[in-house]
């Protein structure tokens, strides 16, 4: 899976390389979605995550480390659940949603912010006549341009209506009582389930065609306005 996230065939030494972008990456990525759980929870008056002191930038309290070697080992993994209760929410099932979204749109956000910084180091080369000798500047595109796919790959992922990724929570607030108490069923398989699909490939082109549509439809926006200022 990370080989097509990267772009394709590559050798064992160019994977190794963008391992060394993956995994800082990677930790950001999932520290900032747990943490979005988190907040907007609060936000919405459940404690928990806050109390459990989860609401910070630390990643070993988010760390899974079997979800972060099987990330790193076949693309596939898991940061620790950011833990919420919905009892304290007016009405459970709407905050529970509202949480669950609020992992994937941090990505997104991220993935806009990779964007912006990828073409304002484009400005800055044009500007300082950098050139592909400017190890650093290479490395800071290829750094954020690879923070903006990850991040869209992640929200993507994490939309996937199958319990317990976030898709379904918030597919869950469409549902009836009695749909939503055979969905939660679901959860006790939903490992196993996702397993299957990803080692099988069955998910690996639609999440990629998706994950590319989206990229692509960030870099087209961030970049006609861009030009509108001359970039």
């Amino acid at each position: 899976m990370l080989r097509g996230l990267f772009g394709g065939n590559i050798d064992p030494m160019q994977l190794m390389v963008q391992m060394l972008y993956f995994i800082p990456i990677a930790l950001i990525t999932m520290v900032v979605h747990e943490c979005s759980h988190g907040y907007i929870a609060y936000k919405l008056g459940d404690p928990t995550a806050k109390m459990m002191g989860r609401l910070t930038p630390n990643p070993l309290k988010h760390l899974d480390p079997i979800g972060f070697i099987m990330m790193i080992v076949v693309g596939f993994g898991w940061a620790k659940p950011v833990p919420i209760n919905p009892r304290y929410f007016k009405n459970p099932k709407k905050g529970m949603a509202i949480s669950a979204i609020a992992g994937p749109a941090s990505n997104i956000i991220m993935a806009i912010v990779g964007v912006i910084i990828v073409d304002i180091l484009f400005v800055l080369a044009n500007i300082f006549r950098w050139t592909n000798s400017n190890a650093i500047a290479v490395s800071a595109v290829t750094f954020f341009s690879y923070f903006a796919q990850l991040n869209v790959f992640f929200a993507v992922f994490n939309l996937i209506p199958v319990p317990p990724l976030d898709g379904s929570r918030i597919v869950n607030y469409f549902l009836s009582q009695r749909a939503s108490y055979y969905y939660a069923y679901i959860e006790r398989y939903g490992f196993i389930v996702m397993a299957l699909l990803l080692f099988t490939g069955i998910l690996s082109w639609p999440l990629q065609f998706i994950s590319n549509g989206i990229l692509n439809g960030i870099y087209f926006v961030i970049d006609k306005i861009f030009s509108l200022f001359g970039g």
